[in-house]
């Protein structure tokens, strides 16, 4: 079970982390549909190349940690980092579900655009699985 998880964590991240980097090169396949928008449509986030590279590293750092858990690959980690980092990552995940009450996340309070609706149907319980998933490869 635990290799079957970290397996399924690590290709949802390296996916994630490829979309990203596609933005980064220029690509604008689903860059529009993935940035929150107020209810007449304008973008509340406008991020730059910077911007996406920050989070397309962090991705696939995220997947480089489940390849270890679950010991696909072998590199030399401090042990702190493999004992806190899945924690760290489970949070990340779940705040990102929950989300900031306003655009992303369960609770958000607008809802009548097209970013939220995706963000309801796919990007926040996608971040929640993912959260869920971090937290079971910590406990099992």
């Amino acid at each position: 079970m635990h290799t079957l998880l970290s397996f399924v964590q690590t290709l949802i991240l390296l996916g994630l982390s490829l979309i990203h980097f596609s933005w980064v090169l220029g690509s604008k396949w689903g860059f529009e549909k993935a940035l929150p928008t107020n209810a007449e449509g304008i973008k509340v986030l406008n991020p730059s190349r910077l911007d996406s590279t920050i989070v397309a590293t962090g991705l696939l750092l995220f997947a480089t940690y489940y390849m270890l858990k679950g010991n696909f690959i072998s590199l030399p980690v401090p042990s702190f980092v493999l004992a806190y980092a899945g924690w760290a990552i489970s949070a990340i995940f779940i705040l990102r579900a929950i989300g900031d009450f306003k655009y992303i996340g369960f609770f958000k309070s607008v809802t009548g655009t097209e970013f939220a609706s995706l963000d309801t149907m796919f990007y926040s319980p996608l971040c929640l699985g993912l959260g869920i998933i971090a937290i079971l490869l910590e406990v099992i």
